[in-house]
């Protein structure tokens, strides 16, 4: 009995796990570890979640290919499966839990790993009879090209997203479209099945090498000039000077159209989240430096001020106000990252 039972379980070895020790390996390379357990948790299982929905959507969608199985594996599962992972990818842009590059990076490849481990599972219970070769495959090889797939088109929406102050939703059609030809390349079996597997081992760390690499330089840049222009508007608030500023003239322009509570309202609104900017980046510091970083004893009760703030001043003040405040996809994320600590 012990015969057939290890042959099974080398099966499950090798279909799973390769995927799930370099997902762990690009949580260990992150330097600012911001991707928490239970976001990465919520990737795999949404990932998995894409898996089950594809078989029934390909199920569907293979009847308008008359079943010809060749045909739309190369063409149509492709676009159809990168489509659902990049709903779940980007439901993470879409909350503000996508910071860095290096997080979108992370997040990308355990929503693939989610996806190739859903789809393991199920070819290990209907077809546990293929050969070892067969697992060793879609586990070196299949596994891996979801999560790099997916992985890619975060890094490359995140890109854009950042660059262009634009809707992830609209900046993921060009990864989207990378990942799909690259899985697409990948069904045609353009090279053999082994040899498939061992190129997607070496590129996948050099393409994750190179993000990370990227990523830490942005993050570096970032941190520097926000923390400084942060801490000198800052300054200048509390020294009286925030008059003098471009920020100071702006908010007095707005006197003439909202009530003069209102415009105080939106001045401590500005303070409050200049504050909580200065904190969060302070946080990212001292995680880059290795030292143990605490948020405030109070910081929760600065998140209520700034909701109460937020409903004093009213969705056109707000809007009014918009211009000033930091309201970018990675200044948003700085915001939930510091009040989730």
């Amino acid at each position: 009995m012990t015969g057939p039972v290890l042959p099974f379980a080398l099966k499950i070895l090798v279909s799973l796990l390769p995927v799930l020790v370099f997902l762990l390996a690009l949580v260990f390379m992150d330097s600012y570890k911001l991707v928490r357990l239970r976001v990465l948790i919520a990737a795999i299982l949404g990932g998995a979640a894409a898996a089950a929905l594809s078989y029934f959507a390909n199920s569907w969608l293979m009847g308008f290919f008359q079943n010809n199985f060749t045909v739309y594996s190369r063409y149509a599962a492709p676009l159809v499966e990168e489509v659902l992972k990049a709903g779940v990818l980007l439901a993470f842009f879409q909350a503000s839990r996508v910071g860095f590059l290096v997080d979108g990076a992370i997040l990308g490849f355990a929503v693939g790993a989610g996806f190739s481990l859903f789809e393991n599972i199920y070819y290990l219970n209907t077809t546990p009879e293929a050969a070892f070769i067969v697992w060793a495959v879609r586990g070196l090889g299949t596994a891996m090209m979801h999560g790099g797939t997916t992985a890619i088109l975060a890094a490359v929406t995140k890109t854009i997203s950042d660059r262009h102050s634009r809707n992830p939703w609209t900046s993921a059609l060009p990864g989207l479209l990378i990942a799909a030809a690259i899985h697409s390349a990948f069904n045609h079996f353009l090279l053999p099945p082994l040899v498939a597997a061992a190129a997607m081992l070496v590129l996948l760390p050099l393409v994750a090498v190179n993000v990370f690499v990227l990523s830490e330089k942005s993050t570096r840049k970032w941190l520097d000039v926000g923390f400084d222009s942060d801490v000198e508007l800052l300054g200048c608030m509390t020294s009286g000077r925030i008059c003098s500023t471009k920020v100071g003239a702006y908010l007095v322009s707005l006197k003439g159209k909202f009530p003069g509570e209102v415009v105080a309202d939106m001045l401590c609104l500005l303070r409050l989240h200049l504050e909580l900017s200065i904190s969060a980046k302070g946080l990212l510091l001292m995680k880059e430096a290795g030292l143990p970083a605490k948020t405030e004893p109070n910081i929760r009760d600065k998140f209520e001020e700034l909701k109460y703030l937020e409903r004093s001043i009213g969705r056109t003040g707000m809007l009014a106000v918009g211009p000033i405040l930091h309201r970018s996809r990675r200044d948003l994320w700085e915001l939930h990252m510091l009040g989730m600590s």
